[in-house]
């Protein structure tokens, strides 16, 4: 099969540099365009090896010079950018010299029975970038996102995730009762009350609520679950960061299915 020629960009007023211009410094701007910007190596590897293929593959003069034959295949239209002009787009402090432009997914219903992790209005995007990253390693396929949540396609949530959305079914942006279709039980998590973790047999699968950063799971979702736990903490701090809480939850549901 041919490999068509790339296209080259040297002018900063082109429509699709402004529209990357917009999805880099745009938390929500993924939803308006219907396409996500994938910046640097490392996210387009993730990408290609569970195998999305973009809409367009972007890459700065001097990379393509030298990579031209690893990637000439990767999407249905590659851009060639004078480097200048794409570290100009970048919202990062060292700008990346390749990015995939991608189709956003349809957003896909919930399935019943698979092990789950809901977020309900987390804010920071390196916290919900970190759980999703988490979910992909122990098991946990599907993420639900309740509206006030920070948007899972977001470049900041995207790095913290470190190429997990691309194994994951990412539901977000719907009112809680979306999860009336779960038929796992719930477990809610908390600093106060619950049993301890290390204590509890937990059900799997299942479906983690992982709540707010200050204000923790809602009461209305709390009152729902089926169990509520908490992550004993001899060292005396407070409360733990929801990632970090996440990490810990879902490790040990992954580590008694297996037992």
């Amino acid at each position: 099969m041919s490999v068509a020629e790339p296209s080259h960009v040297s002018s900063r007023d082109n429509p699709l540099l402004k529209e990357l211009r917009k999805l880099a410094h745009d938390p929500g701007g993924y939803r308006r365009n219907g396409r996500i910007w994938l910046e640097g190596d490392h996210l387009c590897r993730a990408a290609r090896d569970r195998g999305v293929r973009p809409a367009v593959a972007v890459f700065a003069e001097s990379l393509w010079a030298t990579a031209r034959h690893e990637w000439a295949d990767a999407a249905d239209k590659t851009v060639v950018v004078a480097d200048a002009l794409l570290a100009g787009i970048s919202g990062l402090e060292s700008p990346a010299p390749m990015g995939f432009l991608l189709d956003l997914p349809a957003r896909p219903q919930v399935a019943p029975d698979a092990p789950t992790v809901v977020l309900d209005r987390l804010q920071d995007a390196g916290n919900v970038g970190s759980i999703l990253r988490s979910a992909g390693a122990f098991g946990f396929r599907q993420v639900v996102a309740l509206k006030g949540t920070a948007a899972l396609w977001a470049p900041k949530v995207l790095r913290a995730g470190m190429g997990a959305h691309f194994g994951l079914k990412l539901i977000e942006g719907v009112e809680a009762d979306a999860l009336d279709a779960l038929a796992v039980p719930w477990i809610a998590t908390s600093s106060h009350r619950g049993d301890l973790l290390h204590r509890t047999r937990l059900p799997f699968p299942c479906a983690w609520l992982m709540g707010h950063e200050g204000q923790g799971v809602s009461a209305a979702l709390e009152a729902r679950a089926a169990h509520h736990v908490r992550i004993a903490q001899p060292g005396g701090e407070e409360s733990l960061n929801v990632a970090a809480a996440a990490a810990i939850c879902l490790h040990a549901s992954a580590a008694g299915a297996d037992s």
